[in-house]
């Protein structure tokens, strides 16, 4: 009877790795510039933009409750955007907007978990460290979409004739990066109180995660040679 019992046991979920979570974001931010401006290219974008949502979910999903957090942000985010792409009169962008924006801030803090309590660093440390940043700027590229359309005044100032004036798609990326990097060409200004605070939130955390990251990985680098009794 024990035997039977344990014959009819669930198998235990084998979540994706951080290596295929990176390989999504880099599909993602390869393609996006490109495929954009062709026809039927915003599929293409919201089919990369879910690929990378799921691989997050599955690859943060190391117990069930978890996952079960995150399979309740995810299918508001997914589900949203794609209403919103074939019936955009019915659920606005705001709406999966910020189910996305809460979704990979919750990646983000799982994976920046996975980090800092790893013992040693490998190819999933690496891979959840570099994950962790892109994730950062998929967050905020959310959320300057969100506040441009939550802005009816606008924003943002362009500053250049180049493309469309609007921070839904590949601007709000492309600023988000620029940003994150602390680069700021400023070819797009952020002009409301929101939109600089939270420009001016994204160019502080991207110092201080590279400090802190690489803090981090040097300890965890050098600790197993500190701790080698032939050392």
């Amino acid at each position: 009877m024990r035997k039977s019992v344990k014959s009819l046991r669930i198998p235990r979920f084998r979540r994706f790795t951080t290596v295929q979570l990176l390989v999504a974001l880099g599909l993602l931010f390869f393609a996006f510039p490109f495929v954009e401006e062709v026809k039927g290219g915003d599929i293409i974008v919201s089919l990369l933009f879910s690929l990378v949502l799921i691989s997050a979910v599955l690859a943060v999903a190391s117990r069930r409750r978890t996952l079960v957090v995150a399979l309740f942000l995810l299918i508001p985010a997914i589900v949203g955007r794609w209403i919103n792409h074939f019936r955009p009169n019915l659920v606005p962008p705001a709406v999966f907007l910020v189910a996305g924006l809460v979704l990979v801030a919750f990646v983000v803090v799982n994976l920046l978990r996975f980090v800092l309590r790893a013992p040693s660093v490998n190819t999933e440390v690496l891979c959840a460290s570099i994950s962790a940043y892109l994730m950062l700027g998929l967050m905020w590229t959310m959320a300057y979409w969100l506040v441009d359309q939550l802005t009816p005044e606008g924003a943002f100032s362009f500053n250049t004739n180049a493309g469309t004036h609007s921070m839904n798609g590949f601007n709000a990326f492309y600023f988000s990066f620029v940003t994150l990097s602390t680069v700021g060409y400023g070819d797009i200004t952020p002009v409301s109180k929101v939109a600089r605070m939270l420009a001016a939130m994204e160019a502080m955390t991207g110092l201080l995660y590279m400090a802190i990251l690489i803090a981090r990985l040097v300890a965890l680098y050098s600790s197993p040679k500190s701790e080698d009794p032939s050392a």
